[in-house]
């Protein structure tokens, strides 16, 4: 999985790049999500997407830094706690949007 498959720009570019390059474009695109739901609210919020794509990121930055020949202690550290942050904030958001109403 580590052979050229091509050169874009000087750039040898491999599966694992681009799925690397995926996780990092997933992982930094969720502050665009963030950025464009707080516009429409006039309010700082996160969305759920926000914590899906944290989640989907962080996956599979883990998998690239474990798995490809460039392995780093560096990366799997740097995704291995966001991955259970936003798993739990994801469940709380879950978890609080299927609370019915208490009676009155």
């Amino acid at each position: 999985m580590a052979d050229t498959l091509f050169i874009l720009c000087g750039i040898n570019v491999t599966w694992w790049k681009i799925l690397g390059w995926t996780g990092v474009l997933m992982f930094t695109g969720r502050w665009l999500v963030q950025m464009h739901y707080s516009h429409k609210a006039g309010k700082p919020v996160i969305p759920r997407l926000y914590w899906f794509m944290s989640l989907a990121g962080s996956l599979i930055l883990l998998c690239y830094f474990c798995m490809s020949p460039q392995r780093g202690t560096v990366g799997f550290l740097a995704n291995f706690f966001p991955l259970f942050v936003a798993g739990y904030n994801l469940m709380l958001d879950l978890k609080s949007s299927t609370k019915l109403p208490e009676p009155a």
